[in-house]
């Protein structure tokens, strides 16, 4: 009876530990987490821009950052520009994406 109950409570310890884990995202104080800029681009942007960001059907993005600022690169995120449909993210994403290209140089 002791064994199993040590095995209950060495598992459970096992299983609770493993259920924890880093999120690779920042935090601020309040608990909530930054969108990581880079990963919402390249699911968000390749379709048009390319895996690496190269260049597709939309401009090479690889370099964006040595081309318009970080203010710049959201108006376009949010507005839209030439082919490109405004919004196709949005809000804090918009932002953390226009941050992240923005040091693409």
């Amino acid at each position: 009876m002791k064994k199993a109950m040590l095995t209950l409570v060495f598992g459970s310890a096992i299983f609770l530990a493993a259920c924890g884990g880093g999120d690779k995202t920042a935090s601020n104080n309040e608990g909530a987490t930054e969108p990581d800029g880079e990963a919402i681009a390249m699911k968000s942007c390749v379709s048009c821009h390319g895996g690496e960001l190269q260049g597709a059907s939309g401009p090479a993005l690889n370099d964006v950052g040595a081309r318009l600022s970080e203010s710049e690169i959201l108006d376009i995120i949010n507005n839209g520009k030439n082919g490109m449909p405004p919004g196709v993210v949005k809000g804090a994403d918009a932002e953390a994406v226009a941050k992240w290209l923005a040091t693409q140089k």
